[in-house]
């Protein structure tokens, strides 16, 4: 982070400063126990916990200023809205950087593959910042621009939304060079009143592309691709074989992970050149991130030879996303239990078969939230899709996904090829009674139905 003055966070907020402070801000924490000297400490009204309340703790750390919305001993500026002024504060810091240097900014929104294509680019883009996890909302996207500063060419923006006005706002506080929708799907619906509601948010991110900037768009779904009407310039990725800028061709299955050819067409839609490129993370599904990410890092300058040799090499880098681990005892566990979606579930469930081949496969489910009315019917799809995938064991966790265990039975799965437990615990007595070596487990769930202790703990152990 670039070094700035007390008086400027407080003008940049329109906040109250007080005490005199000659100590620089180096740094923005939301966590008093993150809090190293020089920082700046953003004092958060959670529904469990007061930030107020560790002001005294991160001023001992060595905080510089503290953030607050009430009174407090110590160096601090007031404001009526934390989350508010430190949107603020973003906006007016990636301006200065803006007057300073030549930065790129890239947003990224989807349904789904937000976090994998953001990790891609994070390795392959050259000074680049990007959020630590998925720190995609009115709180992490602020927090991820602070901690660019003048070095930084790329700043890499995961933009999630869960209503209509949040990309607005998101886009406001960092105005894109570059944006990337990858899909549209039915995550978090309920938020929307349904999936048109979905694509019209998602379409935000394209009106907050500034003039000159380019809009990186999927032409695989169709809400998307309608979505070019409200960009000046479009680049079109496509993993189906369509007509597109970006495109892959030959793709196959290397134990599990894609191989491909990364194809660049010209202006006469003939192929001028490509180069072969096999990811390191598990699925067919996320070549459509890899397209994206190297639209992305074409248009930010890099070569196409460059832009397959770093897709090859790049790796997860996020928590719970696909992420594999062989046990000691020869259990493999596919751990991608931070998020779900129905278009997810059925993408993680073909990742586990590819894997797999002739092992035994579990698909271990929990919840998926939000999905309002339409959460029943899309859990009973889950386990049909299950049952006739050939999965040998479909593993249903708490009673927001018992759906996906009773359609499984109807379906024809009986005695222990679907089960339906009520809690983590269970599940996890469950799996270590009868996983062996060789066999694959996914995990899958959204992230507050708390699947991810289970994949945690399943992955930490050997049985």
């Amino acid at each position: 982070m670039r070094r700035l003055t007390a008086q400027w966070v407080a003008n940049a907020v329109g906040g109250t400063l007080a005490a005199d402070v000659d100590a620089g801000i180096t740094s923005v924490e939301k966590d008093s126990r993150d809090v190293t000297p020089g920082a700046l400490y953003v004092a958060f009204v959670g529904e469990r916990v007061d930030g107020h309340a560790f002001v005294p703790q991160a001023l001992a750390a060595g905080a510089t200023l503290c953030l607050v919305s009430e009174e407090v001993d110590g160096p601090h500026v007031r404001v009526d809205d934390v989350t508010v002024a430190l949107g603020k504060l973003a906006r007016a810091y990636l301006l200065l950087l803006r007057a300073e240097g030549d930065i790129t900014v890239v947003g990224i929104t989807g349904s789904n593959g937000k976090t994998t294509t953001k990790d891609l680019l994070a390795q392959m883009l050259p000074e680049a910042i990007a959020p630590i996890g998925s720190f995609n909302n009115e709180i992490g996207l602020p927090l991820t621009v602070l901690r660019a500063d003048s070095s930084t060419r790329h700043l890499v923006l995961e933009m999630g939304a869960s209503g209509a006005g949040h990309l607005t706002y998101l886009t406001s506080i960092a105005p894109l060079n570059i944006g990337v929708v990858l899909m549209v799907g039915s995550a978090h619906s309920e938020g929307y009143g349904g999936v048109d509601g979905v694509a019209a948010a998602k379409a935000e991110l394209v009106r907050g592309i500034i003039p000159a900037g380019v809009a990186i768009l999927n032409r695989d779904d169709a809400r998307v691709a309608a979505m070019a009407s409200l960009a000046q310039r479009v680049t079109w990725f496509s993993a189906s074989g369509v007509q597109a800028d970006v495109s892959a061709r030959g793709i196959s299955l290397r134990n599990g992970c894609a191989a491909f050819d990364l194809v660049v067409r010209g202006g006469d839609s003939e192929a001028i050149e490509s180069q072969p490129v096999t990811l390191q993370i598990v699925g067919e599904h996320h070549v459509a991130n890899a397209l994206a990410a190297a639209a992305v890092a074409l248009a930010c300058g890099l070569t196409l030879s460059q832009c397959a040799a770093l897709l090859s090499v790049a790796r997860p880098l996020s928590k719970h996303r696909m992420a594999l681990t062989e046990r000691p005892d020869g259990v493999v566990v596919l751990d991608d239990s931070y998020n779900a979606s129905p278009e997810s579930m059925r993408a993680a469930f073909r990742a586990l078969l590819a894997l797999a081949q002739r092992a035994r496969t579990f698909a271990v489910v929990g919840e998926m939230l939000e999905m309002g009315d339409a959460g029943p019917e899309a859990h009973a799809a889950l386990g049909v899709d299950a049952v006739r995938l050939g999965i040998d064991h479909l593993v249903v966790v708490g009673s927001g996904a018992k759906a996906a265990f009773d359609s499984a039975v109807r379906e024809g799965s009986w005695g222990d090829e679907a089960v339906f437990v009520a809690t983590i615990d269970q599940a996890h007595e469950y799996l270590s009674a009868r996983v062996e070596r060789g066999d694959v487990v996914l995990i899958k769930a959204s992230h507050g139905s708390g699947l991810w202790a289970l994949a945690d703990r399943f992955v930490g152990e050997s049985a």
